[in-house]
């Protein structure tokens, strides 16, 4: 399973976007429950020592957020299309990198972390400095970014696959 974005859409596997939009459906059945606990917690009393109302309240703005965020998300996804097999690096691929000085290679999936991989691969978003610096890089091109202490960072695409989670 995988999630990938680039600045408009978010592909998604059919199973993710299922199982996001069976989460949004939850919740929003979920909003009765969440007001009925405000209205119990607002009828005892002083609301300045009232815990319960306050989590409560706490708990119908976070779960609001997510709502809004989930909505977003899936009304600009685009269910099953995956990045073709052209050895560029884009949303949804696999990179292996070398960066200079280093012999060790790595390994990464560039994509939103949303929902990153459940795998043991780690996951850059195309956002990052390192992700940006990659993004429409060809297999064997070295890309260059500016690393939190200034430095400049070079870094060579050796492989991109399409993602298959």
């Amino acid at each position: 399973m995988v999630t990938v974005s680039d600045t408009q859409v978010t592909w998604l596997t059919q199973e993710a976007y299922n199982r996001l939009k069976h989460e949004l459906d939850e919740l929003i059945e979920n909003r009765p429950v969440i007001a009925q606990k405000i209205n119990t917690s607002r009828e005892e009393g002083d609301l300045k020592e009232n815990g319960g109302y306050h989590a409560a309240r706490e708990e119908q703005g976070q779960q609001e957020a997510r709502i809004r965020h989930l909505q977003e998300l899936l009304r600009g996804a685009k269910v099953g299309e995956a990045p073709s097999n052209d050895g560029v690096a884009e949303p949804g691929m696999v990179l292996t990198v070398r960066y200079e000085g280093d012999d060790d290679e790595e390994k990464f999936l560039l994509a939103t972390r949303e929902e990153g991989s459940e795998g043991e691969l780690e996951v850059y978003s195309p956002e990052s400095p390192l992700g940006r610096a990659l993004l429409g890089a060809k297999e064997g091109e070295t890309r260059e970014y500016a690393l939190p202490s200034g430095k400049i960072q070079k870094v060579t695409l050796t492989k991109a696959v399409p993602y298959s989670g």
